[in-house]
């Protein structure tokens, strides 16, 4: 059945009845995604134009948004069958849109459009990424297609697999912004040591966290995970560990900070593989095809944004008693991960509307602090409260009851409607003037955090 809609002219049914041809009947009766092509290039770059010239772009944007939303609605499912074989293969999220750029030429941005995209400062961008939103949010809506991407992000990364064998025989992994270390104890210790940065989040510690987290799921000898901050060299932290400074505003305004590559990858990459675990075969898959292992965080300084996010996943949290945690998202203007659908689970729906909505920073010596960190300890006792920490977790029943609290608290569906929305949402925010007019602010007087 072809998809119409409101004040368009019904299309005639496609020549051999394929999704394919449906889209491609569509695109062409109703002109909308070349329409937006033709504006782009006859119009200046973003910032330099008028209020009339962005209202006419804005309103063939969401024509062809519209189209594409209708076409998705109605036809996700072949479409997702059509790029994955139905359903053999299992691309990421970065492959299956290329290949969707490919097979439906207009449904997606193309890697023409990206190229160009990324080599532009976020303010200049047309804002494409909010076509891959619009895809993945009906793909992770649909009851078919959304498990199995969910599924395909839970698998080990390339980088990671080719890392293993050197990892397994030396203990020790050194990436540029996570170091991997596997003691005697059975424990893979991840420092986090962008320095210069106070350890704020972008593509390249996305990549080396999911990296860092396959190689210490996949290693038979690992059996609990801990994620410290390591020390600073930035002049105001010298010589003190940080946890994480959140996201790096300057690369957000930067245009650095996509959505496929850093706001989505991180959520169903490696904050879902510490949740559910990795997807491998290995000799019990009989009993699950995931491997799993308890995870403890541990919070010198702050953890501001990203920096909390991660704590909401992990099974035990400390913190000094001198450090504290923030989800700065209004200041931001962005949404804060997958915090706003974990963090009322851990505080309430009134304190998360404060720390979300308001930008309550919640100092650890506080008591509303225990209800995100499990111990708060004086900073020179860290130590040894973590190895502590890391030998309780270390049991034979930990590993079936993580996994029962975590389908309790998180079940699979849920989180796949939360990141179906999510999908679009973010896109839209990293693309509103108000966040384009903020990032740049902060990044212009901050070296790094968000």
């Amino acid at each position: 059945m072809t998809t119409v809609l409101p004040g368009q002219r019904p299309t005639p049914e496609p020549r051999s009845g394929s999704v394919r041809d449906l889209w491609a009947d569509l695109v062409a009766s109703s002109g909308a995604p070349a329409r937006v092509g033709e504006l782009a290039a006859a119009l200046p770059e973003p910032p330099a134009r008028t209020s009339g010239q962005r209202a006419a772009i804005d309103a063939a944007k969401d024509a062809a948004r519209a189209l594409r939303a209708a076409f998705l609605d109605a036809s996700v499912d072949a479409v997702y069958d059509l790029l994955t074989a139905d359903r053999a293969e299992s691309p990421r999220i970065d492959a299956l849109l290329d290949a969707a750029a490919v097979a439906f030429p207009g449904l997606v941005p193309g890697e023409d459009l990206l190229a160009a995209e990324r080599s532009r400062p976020q303010a200049a961008k047309e804002g494409h990424e909010i076509d891959q939103g619009i895809f993945l949010r009906a793909v992770l809506r649909s009851a078919a297609a959304g498990p199995h991407l969910l599924d395909a992000m839970l698998r080990p990364t390339p980088r990671a697999l080719g890392l293993l064998d050197e990892f397994c025989r030396t203990g020790v992994v050194e990436m540029e912004s996570v170091r991997v270390e596997r003691g005697g104890d059975g424990v893979a210790r991840l420092t986090l040591c962008r320095d210069d940065c106070l350890n704020a989040e972008d593509v390249r510690q996305v990549d080396d966290m999911e990296t860092a987290v396959d190689l210490a799921l996949l290693d038979p000898a690992v059996r609990v995970g801990l994620v410290r901050g390591g020390h600073m060299s930035h002049p105001r932290h010298h010589g003190r560990r940080v946890f994480s400074a959140g996201i790096n505003l300057k690369s957000l305004s930067a245009g650095d900070i996509p959505l496929v590559g850093f706001l989505l990858r991180r959520e169903l990459g490696y904050l879902q593989k510490v949740v559910r675990g990795i997807r491998t075969d290995h000799p019990r898959q009989w009993q699950s095809p995931l491997v799993e292992k308890p995870w403890v965080a541990a919070v010198d300084g702050f953890a501001i944004g990203g920096g909390t996010q991660i704590l909401l996943v992990c099974d035990h949290v400390l913190a000094a008693s001198d450090a504290y945690l923030s989800l700065p998202a209004a200041k931001e203007g962005i949404i804060p991960g997958v915090a706003n659908f974990r963090f009322g689970r851990y505080v309430g729906p009134r304190l998360s509307r404060q720390v979300i909505l308001e930008g309550r920073r919640i100092r650890v010596a506080e008591p509303d602090a225990r209800l995100l960190v499990d111990e708060v300890v004086e900073p020179e006792e860290m130590d040894a409260a973590i190895e502590a920490s890391l030998a309780r977790l270390d049991g034979d029943a930990v590993l079936a009851n993580r996994r029962m609290l975590n389908l309790a608290e998180e079940p699979p569906d849920a989180f796949r409607a939360y990141m179906a929305e999510f999908a679009l949402q973010q896109a839209l925010r990293i693309y509103g003037q108000d966040v384009i007019d903020k990032v740049g602010r902060f990044a212009a007087a901050s070296p790094s955090a968000g």
